[in-house]
Formats: C-alpha cells, sequence, structure tokens
C-alpha cells in the first residue's frame, strides 16, 4: 500500500493519475495547504520542504517502507517500481525523461507562477502577469511542436512524461482563453484524448473528493497565506 499526501495541485494530480494508471492500491492522506498542515513538525520529517505530494510506500525497495518528495522523482520510482509507462530502451527512456523536465522546470513553474500573478496577487501586477503568461503560450507552443512529431511526449507510447503534463495542459483554455483549442490543436487533441482515459476520470474525482476537505483560499487565515506566499513577516525582505 502507497500512502499518498495530497491535495488538489496539478502536481498531486499527476501522481494520483499515475497510481491509477499503475493500478497500485493507495490511500490519500489530505494535507491542507490552506490550513497550513504542511508547516506541521509530523509533515515535515516526511518532506522538509513543507510541500505535497509526498509518498510512503509501504512495500519500498528491499520490502521497507520508503519515503519519496518531488513529483517527478515520484513518478520516475513508480514506473521503475512497475515497470510500466517508462521504455527500457535508452533513446525512448531519456527522450521520456527529457520531455518530463520540460515540465518539470519549465511547464509547471511558468504556468504556476501565471495562476499566482493572476489569481493570489494584488492588483497592479501587470509585468509579471504578462510575463508568465507570454511563458505560459511559448511552452503551448513547444508541446505542439512535440506533438506534431509524435502522438506523445516520450514518443509512440503513453508514458510518464505525459502524465507529468497533462494535469498541467488540460487547465490551459481556462488560463489562456478559449483560443488555445483554435491555436493548439495538437495539444488540445491530446489533453482531451488522456482525460478520457479511466484512469484519468478515477483520478480527478479522488482530487474532487480531497478538495471538499480542504480550507477555501478565500477562508485561509491571513498569517497562513502570508506563509504560503512567502510575504508579509515570512518575506526575506
Amino acid at each position: 500500500m502507497i500512502k499518498l499526501y495530497a491535495g488538489g495541485s496539478p502536481n498531486v494530480v499527476k501522481i494520483y493519475l499515475a497510481l491509477e494508471e499503475m493500478a497500485l492500491p493507495y490511500e490519500a492522506i489530505s494535507v491542507d495547504v490552506f490550513a497550513g498542515h504542511q508547516f506541521s513538525d509530523e509533515f515535515k520529517r516526511l518532506n522538509p520542504a513543507a510541500k505535497i505530494p509526498v509518498i510512503v510506500d509501504e512495500d519500498g525497495p528491499g520490502g521497507k517502507p520508503f519515503t519519496l518528495f518531488e513529483s517527478g522523482a515520484i513518478l520516475l520510482y513508480l514506473a521503475d517500481k512497475t515497470g510500466k509507462f517508462l521504455a527500457t530502451d535508452p533513446a525512448t527512456r531519456y527522450h521520456t525523461i527529457q520531455w518530463m523536465q520540460v515540465q518539470m522546470t519549465g511547464i509547471g513553474p511558468m504556468f504556476g507562477q501565471f495562476v499566482h500573478f493572476m489569481r493570489f496577487a494584488p492588483k497592479g501586477n501587470d509585468y509579471s502577469l504578462n510575463r508568465y503568461r507570454t511563458q505560459m503560450h511559448r511552452y503551448l507552443e513547444l508541446l505542439e511542436g512535440r506533438l506534431t512529431e509524435a502522438p506523445y511526449l516520450g514518443g509512440q507510447d503513453y508514458s510518464i512524461a505525459d502524465m507529468a503534463t497533462w494535469p498541467w495542459a488540460r487547465l490551459a483554455p481556462a488560463l489562456a482563453g478559449q483560443t488555445v483549442a483554435q491555436n493548439f490543436p495538437k495539444v488540445t487533441a491530446w489533453a482531451a484524448k488522456i482525460s478520457e482515459h479511466p484512469a484519468a476520470k478515477r483520478a480527478l474525482a479522488a482530487v474532487d473528493e480531497i478538495r471538499t476537505k480542504a480550507t477555501p483560499f478565500d477562508k485561509a487565515p491571513a498569517e497562513t497565506l502570508d506563509r504560503v506566499f512567502g510575504r508579509g513577516s515570512y518575506a526575506a525582505a
């Protein structure tokens, strides 16, 4: 059994999706981010960075419990554990890892910062909002080019690179506008195809359920929001 410490963010959705696609038994444990639960001593023993997702695999390497954080590392671990969704052929394997890293180092941070300045930041941050909107479009163009060459990000087969990217890309119409379908038809079709996977539907249903247990942003204590966003008395300067 794998324990998944979870919330509703795209980085958590990718682990739900992988667990469902790989048919691994798991238990989801809610970490209420806007209540500050990730800052508890108990949780920081699992992840000193105070972030979700985290997994604890009771049947880890050598049959011993194994704790792992960072979504990219978790995807690689689960793929190696099951022998699924990551090719053994070196060229295909590293192409898959390469495109997963595009999500980890680019798509996630750029989309995430856009969401922050669109939803959470005070008004008057036009430079930041425009910068991250532009970066988001840049990465959609990159995905469109890749999916013009191959049906999936790693190549011919569905892989952990797609699982990493889909939770962010599926939000593109809501973030970048309804012209996404017209401007990025390959991305749109690819995301829609994954959305029809039974595992993807189960993953999103599980996320919806855990969100019902979470503190809404507008109900969060001001001090907790300051700590989450690194502002106020938690700002470095």
